[in-house]
């Protein structure tokens, strides 16, 4: 069990980035962690492995845990023994093997005299067969590396299990081994996730936002349903908030209006009688001062309402206001763009694909582009660019525009700002004014737009290029992308979807990401072997 008690994280700068959270998470339970990107996710998971103290609050945990964490270099200069921190046990089994059998290797081995063979059986499970422990991690892949972090859960036999981002890197192959040890495990896990087929294995989803954390009792299926029932109920409270505001207003109106013609009626009347300037002066300031009142109640009434709607707003996903609107008029659906004919490619005269390659991609297709880790999916997507030839057999490409986005988004220039880069795609057609109307619509607010653009999150910078593909208008033939969910979570992957789902043109889509290429339709499947 794990049993967090008023939780409170603040930033070095003082800015709170969670909030007396108090949770208890049962022994076997299987939880999801979601959230948008920034709300804690990852800091929170760190707290509960002990590997960061929060600023307040406790955590208690009931067994051992094992904590497989994101990598992005950090672990490069460890070998594979120290990742997994069984390089002292491994040595001292080796040393008293030896002969050298002292109180020191003893006491390092703690009696765990199956240290070895548990290594070797979960190299053998991830599929690292032929791994050295004293091999250095930076000689790894990604996917070999996340797969040595996971491996480390039957090496330690840990009753509590924590993964933050366990598929990324990994291939189909890897993501099955996965899938199917959190379906048959006993342990207590907690994902911190966007993979939403793993996600729909785990029997709870805990959502962490600056209001805490709300629990759905169900997958994330069943979670996206009742955000969905949310989001139609916020819908209508604005349409409900909205109507009341137009109906305030219009009451202002009416009741100063009436106010207007009775103190009309009433200065006539007065003006008949003859009544002194004294008397007509003061008539008036009343007249003001009533018409103030009447007009500083119905502000007052509409200023609440105002702010409510403002609220609601905010809460509801600026998924529906970003709309690509791409001129799709110059693509030609169905002319082919690319025809290959018994192309291969080698590396120290190793043949690349074990079968030379044969396919026809036609304007207007969907093709997801498929293959196990190091099976050659770059060099193919370089050969669809024309960066690179065919060493055997025949590639023709027609004269395109295309364009290939990585996971990192490198078509955004760090060194820019929000409103610079955007800037880099308008031919000068659209003013100052209608380039930063369209950097709202991708929620890039006036405090974004001199940010530099090497601050921005994985969710930003993808933002960031639509809104700039938008601004250049006329849509590229060709899009390729590139493991483009790895750095996203949920909701800037929902906005991808909708992008991606809106582009009428060619589209190639390398990804381990089952349930993406289930929401984007793809017609044809290239499978590299």
């Amino acid at each position: 069990m794990l049993l967090l008690q008023g939780v409170t994280y603040t930033h070095p700068n003082k800015d709170i980035l969670f909030d007396d959270i108090d949770l208890i998470i049962n022994k076997q339970d299987k939880i999801a962690l979601i959230g948008n990107n920034g709300a804690g996710k990852s800091t929170l998971l760190k707290i509960l492995a002990g590997n960061l103290q929060p600023s307040a609050g406790s955590v208690k945990a009931a067994s051992k845990h094992w904590y497989v964490p994101q990598h992005f270099g950090q672990f490069n200069e460890y070998t594979i023994s120290q990742a997994l921190r069984v390089e002292d046990k491994l040595h001292a089994l080796k040393e008293i093997l030896g002969g050298t059998v002292t109180d020191e290797n003893m006491t390092a081995l703690d009696n765990d005299w199956a240290i070895e063979e548990r290594c070797r059986e979960a190299f053998m499970q991830w599929k690292l067969d032929g791994l050295d422990p004293a091999q250095q991690m930076k000689t790894l892949s990604g996917g070999q590396k996340t797969a040595v972090f996971l491996a480390g859960i039957h090496i330690h036999r840990p009753g509590i299990v924590l993964l933050d981002e366990p598929g990324n890197h990994l291939d189909v192959l890897h993501r099955e081994i996965l899938y199917e040890y959190i379906r048959s495990t006993t342990a207590t896990v907690v994902v911190v996730s966007h993979d939403r087929t793993l996600l729909n294995i785990l029997n709870t989803t805990y959502e962490l936002s600056k209001r805490g954390i709300t629990v759905y009792g169900g997958n994330y299926d069943f979670y996206a349903e009742q955000k969905k029932i949310e989001r139609n109920a916020l819908d209508q409270d604005l349409k409900t908030k909205e109507k009341a505001l137009r109906k305030a207003k219009e009451t202002e109106r009416e009741s100063l209006d009436r106010k207007q013609k009775l103190d009309a009626r009433g200065k006539k009347k007065q003006e008949k009688a003859g009544l002194p300037t004294i008397s007509m002066n003061t008539f008036r300031n009343n007249a003001e001062k009533s018409a103030s009142r009447i007009k500083s109640d119905h502000a007052e009434k509409t200023h609440v309402i105002a702010q409510e709607i403002e609220r609601l707003r905010a809460e509801l996903a600026g998924l529906d206001k970003m709309k690509m609107g791409f001129d799709n008029s110059a693509l030609h659906q169905g002319k082919t763009l690319i025809t290959a004919t018994n192309i291969n490619f080698s590396y120290n005269d190793q043949l690349l694909w074990k079968h030379s390659l044969n396919f026809q991609i036609r304007s207007g297709g969907r093709i997801a582009l498929k293959g196990l880790n190091g099976s050659g999916k770059s060099t193919l997507l370089k050969m669809i660019l024309g960066e690179l030839k065919p060493q055997s057999g025949n590639m023709d490409n027609a004269v395109i525009k295309a364009m290939y986005v990585d996971q990192d988004y490198s078509l955004i220039d760090n060194e820019l700002s929000v409103y610079e880069q955007a800037q880099q795609f308008n031919s000068g057609i659209l003013q100052e004014h209608e380039v930063k109307t369209r950097l709202n619509r991708f929620l890039f607010t006036k405090e974004y737009w001199g940010k530099p653009c090497k601050v921005l999150s994985g969710g930003e910078r993808m933002r960031l290029m639509l809104c700039s593909l938008t601004i250049r208008d006329q849509a590229p033939d060709l899009i390729l992308l590139d493991e483009p969910t790895n750095n996203l979570d949920i909701q800037n992957i929902e906005i991808l979807t909708a992008a991606v789902n809106e582009y009428k043109g060619t589209l190639i889509v390398v990804t381990h990401d089952s349930f993406f290429l289930k929401q984007i339709n793809m017609e044809q499947e290239i499978v590299l072997r």
